[in-house]
């Protein structure tokens, strides 16, 4: 039987284990932490929303300014210490927030998009943990703060993307959800979407390759991978003998330098930590609800309302920082009713694995028998399950599909573009 090692137990791992186990791979599954989804895929949102999986390099992040990147309140958040590898990565990554290039990843992204729930109806042959159809209620104060939303949508559409959505304005705004308050004054009503717990989802993929005869090893950290060209060994930080394969896929989120630098990858990867909490709702809530303008995603999860957001830009190891949730208090409790705000529980940080040019990496490395599947940036659970279907099958077939080209791990990012720096406003100037 063929053999594949998955270093990596998030969804994304997950999704290219169940999908090597399809192609006839005997499968051993490898992670450091104690249990399975112990990175970004626990407290996430858990959405299900190709209308929303937008290319994190928008244009909008620079036009509003380097001084909001160091307010500890801001959706975007860089906390303000020597880390040269960071700032290069912050420059890189600017470099690619403009119009023609937020339009062209948004042409690239859509192909995955397009087959995302699709690939979650496969996996549901055999994972038992179910996914929730639901539109996705957007809430604005008014038509105006609406607007940079629609022109998303425009470009979605202009890429070949199918989306379906209402615009509400006033009392029927208000209305539509017993969540929203007063200041709510405009919806965008997205439909054929869903969403999951993530956490739940996660454990019973991992249940399904396990019943399928996945071999799980946890706490072993991967220290090196070499592909010979007729084996692939994996060495781990704990001793033991290297374990050999005839595949390894790489897909550690955050992590993923660690072992992509070796293997050809260039393209930087930085944890984009987002944060979570379940507050309790005087009415059961049964949509999800975003609030772009506060960048929040609120979510039905174990009888409340998951509340997250935030991008934050530190080590994926660093520890919760309270601030980053009372921001998010902040700039939701005069949208929000019906719901405790102030007495949470489940709080959480999870490091979000961005790439810096917003794209996934996805494919073959410069070592035979390797491949890294990453950089999915707050999309992992959308995408995770098309990634490793279309992986298992490049693999399987050795020839890479012209989906999977415009995420080659191996690609170059194109040199920043000083123009795009020069619009920062220098610090102490008005953002």
């Amino acid at each position: 039987m063929k053999r594949a090692v998955v270093i990596g137990a998030g969804i994304v791992g997950l999704a290219c284990g169940w999908h090597l186990q399809e192609q006839g791979y005997d499968v051993t599954i490898l992670d450091r932490g104690a249990d399975v989804a112990e990175g970004s895929s626990w407290g996430n949102a858990g959405w299900l929303s190709p209308a929303l999986a937008i290319p994190l390099n928008e244009p909008s992040l620079v036009t509003s300014g380097l001084l909001s990147l160091l307010r500890s309140d801001s959706p975007l958040y860089v906390p303000l210490r020597f880390d040269p590898e960071l700032w290069r990565f912050l420059v890189l990554f600017a470099s690619q927030c403009t119009r023609g290039a937020f339009a062209q990843m948004m042409d690239k992204l859509a192909i995955l998009n397009a087959r995302a729930l699709e690939a979650f109806d496969q996996l549901s042959l055999s994972v038992e943990e179910p996914t929730t159809g639901a539109p996705i209620l957007a809430g604005f104060r008014d038509r105006r703060e609406a607007e940079g939303l629609l022109s998303e949508f425009a470009l979605i559409r202009d890429a070949g993307g199918e989306l379906h959505y209402d615009l509400l304005e006033g009392k029927a705004a208000e209305d539509r959800s017993p969540l929203f308050s007063r200041a709510i004054g405009c919806v965008i009503d997205i439909h054929d979407q869903r969403y999951l717990n993530p956490n739940r989802y996660t454990h019973a993929l991992a249940d399904a390759l396990r019943a399928r005869g996945a071999t799980f090893m946890m706490e072993q950290e991967v220290t090196r991978i070499r592909g010979t060209g007729r084996e692939v060994q994996v060495r781990t930080r704990s001793g033991l003998e290297p374990i050999r394969s005839d595949v390894a896929v790489v897909a550690t989120g955050a992590w993923v330098n660690r072992l992509a630098r070796d293997l050809g990858v260039h393209i930087p990867v930085r944890a984009g930590r987002g944060y979570s909490m379940i507050c309790d709702t005087e009415e059961p809530a049964t949509t999800p609800i975003y609030l772009p303008a506060a960048r929040v995603a609120c979510t039905p999860i174990d009888g409340g309302l998951r509340v997250a957001g935030t991008m934050e830009f530190r080590r994926p190891d660093d520890p919760l920082d309270p601030q980053r949730l009372a921001a998010i208090t902040r700039s939701t409790r005069d949208l929000l009713t019906g719901i405790d705000i102030d007495h949470p529980h489940d709080r959480w940080v999870g490091p979000r694995p961005v790439s810096a040019d917003g794209l996934p990496l996805i494919g073959p490395t410069t070592q035979p028998g390797v491949y890294v599947a990453a950089g999915h940036g707050m999309w992992g659970v959308t995408q995770g399950p098309i990634t490793g279907q279309l992986l298992a099958q490049v693999i399987d077939s050795g020839e890479v599909s012209p989906e999977l080209r415009p995420f080659d791990p191996l690609r170059s990012l194109q040199r920043p573009q000083v123009p795009m720096i020069a619009k920062w406003p220098r610090l102490g100037a008005k953002s």
